[in-house]
């Protein structure tokens, strides 16, 4: 896949050493979801998925916060072509299924994603920390959830918001229009962690990244497939599936290196997927 990552208007990236870090970058507007920033998101993770040695995906903010939900300008926008519309055409909802397909790619994903909140988290941001693997927060982020006070729906963060915090939770959130600081967020186990300051913010993430780099990238992957099926199957349903699952992982390149490694006392040598 062709990309060029200097051209990108709403979202800067790095990647190294198998980590891609991508920067929500519209701090005037506190990283709000612009039409163009769905867009090359869905782009970078592509690529990352695309790219060998791809291991993990670090989504953060720039400035200060993590995502003020989706920009009004692009909806103001949508909202003038719904107007404009003929029959059978709906660019409202083309606009909102747009951000529930990114959503859907990014909870999808075989690599491992890290969401690092701070400062503002609403909307569509809310949704995406709740679609990351592991969720780190800064003591200084703020959870909003103002869609219902806006007269309008949590359409499609919804689902992996129940996912995330459960039924009840989600419903009283969605309800109330929610409001969570760092504390309460890590009470409900939206976040993972909550750490004090920038500095031991990024040593946290410093270590989970380094943890997930000494398992294997192929059992990552399909571990988080089984798991996402577990939600929805019966553990009788799935027993089949997960002894096949289990035997291809044992008799896979990955699972000889690393019982090997086990035995002979060393850290695996994991070969780029």
């Amino acid at each position: 896949m062709s990309l060029d990552l200097n051209t990108l208007q709403a979202i800067a990236v790095t990647h190294a050493d198998g980590v891609w870090t991508v920067t929500l970058n519209r701090p005037e507007a506190r990283n709000a979801m612009s039409a163009t920033m769905v867009q090359e998101l869905r782009q970078v993770l592509a690529l990352a998925e695309a790219t060998p040695g791809s291991r993990i995906l670090v989504l953060r903010g720039a400035g200060g916060h993590f995502c003020a939900g989706g920009d009004i300008k692009t909806m103001a926008v949508a909202r003038q072509r719904a107007a404009e519309a003929g029959p059978g055409e709906d660019p409202m909802a083309d606009s909102n299924a747009s951000f529930g397909h990114l959503c859907v790619a990014y909870a999808n994903t075989g690599l491992a994603t890290i969401a690092v909140v701070e400062g503002t988290v609403m909307g569509g941001g809310f949704g995406l920390a709740c679609v990351a693997d592991v969720c780190l927060a800064g003591s200084t982020a703020q959870f909003r959830l103002p869609e219902t006070s806006l007269g309008v729906v949590p359409a499609q963060i919804g689902p992996f918001l129940v996912e995330r915090l459960g039924y009840s939770e989600a419903k009283r959130l969605a309800v109330t229009g929610g409001r969570l600081n760092a504390q309460d967020a890590l009470a409900l186990r939206l976040v993972h962690e909550v750490h004090d300051t920038p500095e031991m913010l990024e040593a946290a993430l410093a270590r989970v990244m380094n943890d997930i780099l000494q398992c294997a990238p192929g059992a990552v992957a399909a571990t988080k497939t089984l798991i996402a099926k577990a939600r929805l199957m019966r553990p009788a349903d799935l027993v089949a599936e997960a002894a096949l699952v289990f035997s291809r992982a044992v008799q896979g390149q990955e699972g000889s290196e690393g019982t090997l490694a086990f035995v002979q006392k060393r850290k695996p040598r994991w070969a780029p997927q």
